[in-house]
């Protein structure tokens, strides 16, 4: 229910800071928007890139708070400085001369906080400093100037841990505003985005932290044990939760599916860490077995589909595995309500990479899918295994294919999984319930 958004209005708005914003991908950040708006927080919205998806997902619509964008740049990792400064200064400048004049000491410590990071995380000992700190000062410049015109910042909030954050530090020290973030996956366990100990500095700067696992909270904490880190799970999305109201909470997959046949599904963007390599290898074996079969991944482009559709094209699987592309809720929704059985052997990365809890794990749940996965990060704080899901080793086909095989076969099992995954999602992981929190958080500063 929405609340009253008076007394919030009179302690101000956060401003949030997003590397990209909308995001297919990212559909966690537009629904915890579209929450806190409903409970009375008011939002700005600061993005450093510009729009750069066609499609989007409808509670972005729904969403009061316009986008702000920051001028748009080219890379500088292969650009000399003196031409990447030649083509943008200018789309800078103005800002940086505005807040220079309104917080001159704020922009200077800005500006001493990025030429060290940038000096210490040089490549070597006689290499330059890294001119990416000089990038992230400069558009930290144009936010602060946005923020200080607007009036009405009381906060800071970046999400992601690495360029967003640095960047709203940054803004932080030359406004003197507040700043938090939120730290998700990638960007906390792989030091070379935050290298050079810039992770803990930024923690020892921030108001608080929140990360969205407690396996995320125990690192966090052990990279700077004094500060102030939050677990706050998504919880299921509210676009998705909306349309699971619609069905009044009934189980909606197949089982089993069409024809006999088993009916997998996995979604995920199309990367390393998901392992859908491995859900192909396991389809393999299934044909080996000759287990009737069709597997469907649904998920955005990535580096990896190329090893995808390789192995799948190796393996002869062309017919039974097909990849999907991306899709918005109310599509991917059906897609839930036809499968059988859900799929996603996630892994951790050799750099450190890995997923947290992924959202669509509880999305297959709420819809009473029964789950196969992995027990990396966390993925246990949500799956227990025979109980309410699988959990099978990372890397291993043959282990995920004996369990699609078990679940396939084994009705009285599939609907055990099924129910005990819907109360989880239920009881544990309400979307709501974990914006109250976070805005909970943000009333304490904005106060």
């Amino acid at each position: 229910m929405t609340q009253d958004s008076s007394n919030t209005a009179q302690g101000g708005a956060v401003a949030y800071v997003l590397k990209g914003y909308p995001r297919m991908s990212e559909l966690f950040i537009a629904s915890e928007i579209y929450r806190l708006e409903r409970l009375g927080i008011r939002l700005r919205l600061h993005v450093i890139k510009p729009a750069d998806e066609a499609r989007q997902h409808g509670i972005v619509a729904r969403i009061r708070s316009k986008a702000e964008y920051l001028p748009a740049t080219t890379s500088l990792t292969k650009t000399p400085l003196r031409r990447w400064l030649a083509a943008h200064l200018k789309d800078f400048l103005p800002s940086l001369r505005s807040v220079a004049r309104r917080r001159p000491a704020g922009v200077a410590r800005a500006a001493l906080a990025a030429f060290a990071q940038g000096f210490r995380a040089r490549r070597s000992f006689r290499a330059w400093p890294r001119k990416v700190y000089l990038k992230e000062f400069l558009q930290a410049a144009t936010i602060a100037d946005r923020v200080l015109r607007a009036g009405d910042v009381r906060h800071l909030h970046a999400h992601f841990c690495h360029g967003a954050t640095t960047v709203a530090w940054l803004a932080s020290l030359m406004t003197g505003l507040p700043f938090s973030f939120t730290a998700h996956a990638k960007d906390i366990y792989c030091e070379s985005l935050n290298p050079s100990g810039l992770l803990r500095r930024k923690m020892r700067a921030a108001r608080f932290v929140v990360t969205c696992t407690d396996a995320n909270r125990e690192h966090l904490l052990k990279v700077e044990p004094r500060a102030k880190v939050h677990c706050v799970y998504h919880g299921l999305n509210a676009e998705f939760a909306e349309l699971l109201s619609e069905t009044n909470g009934t189980a909606l997959h197949s089982a089993p599916a069409d024809g006999g046949r088993l009916r997998a599904l996995g979604v995920g963007r199309l990367v390393e860490k998901k392992g859908f390599d491995v859900l192909v290898e396991a389809c393999g074996i299934l044909r080996s077995r000759e287990v009737p079969f069709e597997a469907v991944i649904v998920g955005e482009h990535g580096e990896h589909e190329a090893e995808i559709r390789r192995r799948i094209d190796a393996l002869g699987l062309g017919d039974s595995v097909r990849l999907a592309g991306p899709m918005e809720q109310t599509r991917l929704f059906e897609e839930y309500r036809g499968a059988g059985v859900f799929c996603l052997p996630c892994r951790v990365l050799d750099n450190g990479d890995r997923d947290g809890i992924p959202n669509v794990l509880m999305e297959a749940m709420a819809c009473g899918l029964p789950v196969v996965t992995t027990p990396v990060s966390g993925i246990p704080e949500i799956i227990r295994d025979g109980v309410n899901g699988r959990l099978v080793p990372p890397d291993d086909p043959a282990a995920l294919a004996d369990a699609l095989v078990r679940i396939d076969s084994d009705r009285q099992l599939a609907r055990s999984l099924s129910n005990a995954a819907r109360a989880t999602v239920r009881e544990r992981f309400d979307g709501e319930r974990f914006a109250a929190e976070l805005a909970a958080l943000f009333r304490e500063v904005l106060s």
